[in-house]
């Protein structure tokens, strides 16, 4: 068989093996298989060299016509396959618009998370700092410095998880108050609130827990006093349970407080009648506080005679049970969807009604 009767055969076989395509894949091999660099065709390409001119130019002509003719069959065949191919695959994905919408579960934020983002934003717009700080802390910025040295009996009031003689899992934010004072070179003027996880050896049951949150803040410039602290105070319980909450001032005592005092306000359930919620008392306790001692003040390196301040802290699982009514504090640790989606449409203060 010589290279034109051979050339027919190709065009030939090409028109047969052709009727069976009818995807991309399998024109993709045709085209390898037909005009591929170990194609037939190819080796008659390369073999024009050993022939005549005349020879070369008869049988240049018949390889350009077969070429030219298996090359735009294929093409031709390419552009069916592809309109083809995505006909399909449109009428397959093809969307239905009178369909519903698809119902996308949304997450609900934690009532702590609630209530620490509310706190610090009454904060921040009033020109504190947030702040934070490390749990696992040194004895000296959770005791010593906050003016409770070893062997201080106000130790025995915190039993703490100690991890070395010198280290232990921080039991209040109070050292992020330290460390600041510290790192304030300049010793100008403090306004900080900070907010994190605290622990302390405590049986777990509906009112305690061994790891729990505590938010705290600090004010330190000239001439603060101690009316300064109890108009701050009322309106944050105004901003957390209402308008129409009073506050209430009991002595206290806190070795890096002097004076301390605690917080109390008016039953919101009952408003100061008596009732379960408030053990007949009209009141609830909610946070500690006083005047930052001269001592804490002297080792933060701020001259006690020239610089006063405030300073508070409050457990924010006890204000989010307060605030929202939740009787057990293991609730905040359970993970229990049904508890958490009680909270999704919380905005602002839910006890305003009440």
């Amino acid at each position: 068989m010589d290279n034109n009767e051979k050339l027919k055969y190709i065009v030939d076989s090409y028109n047969k093996d052709i009727k069976t395509i009818d995807d991309s894949l399998k024109l993709n091999e045709m085209r390898v298989k037909y005009l591929g660099k170990k194609s037939e065709i190819q080796e008659i390409s390369l073999n024009l060299g050993s022939l005549s001119i005349e020879e070369k130019k008869e049988l240049g002509k018949s390889l350009n016509e077969a070429k030219k003719y298996i090359e735009g069959d294929l093409n031709r065949l390419t552009e069916e396959i592809k309109n083809k191919e995505l006909t399909t695959k449109l009428n397959k994905e093809k969307i239905d618009l009178t369909l519903p919408g698809t119902k996308f579960e949304l997450g609900t934020k934690h009532p702590i998370s609630i209530v620490r983002e509310e706190i610090e934003e009454l904060f921040v717009s009033m020109g504190y700092d947030v702040l934070d700080g490390p749990e696992l802390e040194e004895d000296l910025y959770n005791f010593e410095m906050l003016n409770i040295p070893k062997g201080h009996p106000a130790r025995d009031m915190q039993d703490s998880f100690y991890i070395t003689e010198e280290k232990l899992l921080r039991t209040h934010t109070s050292p992020v108050q330290a460390r600041a004072m510290l790192n304030n070179k300049e010793k100008s003027p403090i306004r900080i609130i900070c907010s994190g996880y605290t622990y302390r050896k405590d049986n777990d049951d509906a009112t305690h827990s061994h790891q729990f949150h505590q938010i705290e803040g600090l004010f330190i410039d000239e001439n603060i006093s101690m009316s300064d602290l109890k108009g701050t105070l009322e309106l944050l319980s105004k901003k957390l349970f209402g308008e129409s909450r009073e506050i209430r001032i009991r002595s206290s005592y806190f070795p890096f407080t002097e004076p301390s005092i605690e917080i109390d306000i008016s039953c919101f359930n009952c408003n100061k009648k008596g009732c379960s919620i408030c053990k007949n008392s009209g009141w609830i306790e909610i946070l500690g506080a006083g005047m930052v001692h001269p001592s804490v003040l002297r080792m933060g390196g701020y001259d006690p005679d020239k610089y006063s301040g405030f300073a508070f802290g409050m457990g924010l699982e006890r204000i989010a049970m307060l605030k929202f009514g939740i009787n057990d504090v293991r609730y905040f640790y359970s993970n229990d969807i049904r508890f958490l989606n009680q909270f999704n449409k919380i905005e602002g203060d839910s006890n305003e009604s009440k």
